[in-house]
């Protein structure tokens, strides 16, 4: 048997990967995640809390736990938190939604999209995207056998290009995949932005997915739902989740909420991709949504307080740090530095300087355009933002070559 075992080992096996998913490697926060452990490094790439979702959330889970809702929850979600997602959406947008046949709760935001794309586009059908973009909507939609289209938001102001966009809508343009506040890099659509964009989609009869986790980070201006706009809730899948808002990234609650003819494909994908979501975390994830303002409003507060920490130390280490409206991220120029690029660059700054950054090329789909721009998040305890501004300015050098 041990000559076996070695002659089996002799040779690496070749890893195996359906076409569709082959241009993907491991994800890049994967990839920092495990560089920043091995530098003891603090990790300001990954949009993950470093502090705990609140108590009176938790509380009601375990509660939930011990009364024995725990088995199989209706695939469309558990009734109570269907209508706290309609009565939220409600309390958001103005619009009334069925809780039953209009709000389907799934495995996280990530699971939202996927069973809308699976759901609703059929192979060969394009979808445009803005670049930058989170990195699950490319693979996402190749799982779908789409064509991925997409428009760059440029810096300083990523504002939308829309005689871009409408030169490339076309009869082949399935749906308009947007995402406000946009991450990575904090850009906030305007109302003018949308009106053109919802005026495109009702003449072109586009689609529009709408990827909303950053809602109540909205620290510039008001967030807008597309869906909000006269004649674009009949043609909107709003999708959006728990874990941002609440600090619980990890129980993977997010819902899409979409008309009925739109729900359906939605659902037919969700069924089969996880069929329900974990029954006693929809009950605590119901008695969150129907938390007071006052908890929206002291969240913003203070995340406010943790981006000026990073965004000012960001500036006297010698960033070029562009503004961000919305969401928990930060983008900025690292040229100053004298990196290649922006992976090398991040590289440096784990290895050199013990901080994690997110190099944003793998955000579009030509690199080329990413590769002056790095990420940071403020999602993290004020003392640890602290903490990664000063090895920052203790030890990068700006390059004055």
């Amino acid at each position: 048997m041990a000559e076996n075992d070695s002659t089996k080992n002799s040779v690496a096996p070749t890893l195996q990967v359906a076409k569709r998913l082959e241009k993907f490697k491991t994800t890049i926060f994967t990839q920092m995640s495990s560089l920043a452990i091995k530098h003891s490094a603090i990790n300001l790439g990954q949009g993950s809390p470093n502090f705990d979702g609140p108590d009176f959330v938790k509380e009601a889970a375990i509660q939930a736990i011990r009364d024995g809702k725990n088995q199989y929850a209706p695939g469309c979600g558990v009734p109570d938190l269907n209508l706290a997602v309609a009565e939220r959406f409600k309390k958001d947008t103005g619009l009334v939604v069925d809780p039953e046949k209009e709000v389907t709760v799934t495995s996280g935001c990530t699971q939202a999209i996927a069973a809308t794309m699976l759901g609703l586009v059929n192979p060969g059908d394009e979808v445009i995207v803005f670049a930058p973009f989170y990195d699950s909507y490319e693979a996402t939609l190749s799982m779908a056998g789409a064509v991925t289209k997409s428009i760059t938001l440029r810096p300083p102001s990523f504002s939308a290009p829309i005689d871009e966009l409408r030169s490339l809508v076309s009869k082949t343009t399935r749906a308009i995949l947007l995402n406000t506040p946009h991450n990575p890099t904090g850009k906030m659509f305007t109302r003018e932005e949308l009106d053109a964009i919802a005026s495109i989609c009702i003449e072109h009869d586009v689609l529009v997915f709408s990827d909303e986790v950053y809602d109540k980070f909205a620290f510039e201006m008001d967030h807008i739902s597309i869906a909000s706009l006269p004649g674009m809730y009949e043609r909107t899948v709003t999708l959006n989740s728990l874990g941002k808002t609440f600090s619980l990234t990890g129980w993977k609650i997010g819902w899409a909420i979409a008309p009925p003819q739109l729900t359906w494909g939605v659902r037919q994908a969700h069924s089969f991709l996880t069929f329900a979501t974990a029954t006693p975390l929809q009950h605590a994830a119901a008695a969150a949504l129907l938390a007071p303002d006052s908890y929206f409003e002291e969240l913003r507060r203070d995340y406010l307080a943790k981006k000026s920490i990073l965004v000012e130390g960001l500036q006297s280490v010698g960033f070029k740090v562009f503004p961000s409206s919305g969401t928990y991220f930060v983008v900025v120029d690292h040229t100053p530095f004298g990196q290649e690029n922006d992976v090398a660059f991040c590289e440096y700054l784990i290895k050199e300087v013990g901080v994690v950054a997110i190099p944003t090329s793998v955000f579009y789909l030509n690199p080329e355009e990413g590769k002056n721009l790095v990420r940071f998040t403020f999602c993290k305890d004020e003392q640890t933002l602290r903490n990664a501004v000063e090895r920052m300015k203790e030890k990068l050098i700006v390059n004055t070559h």
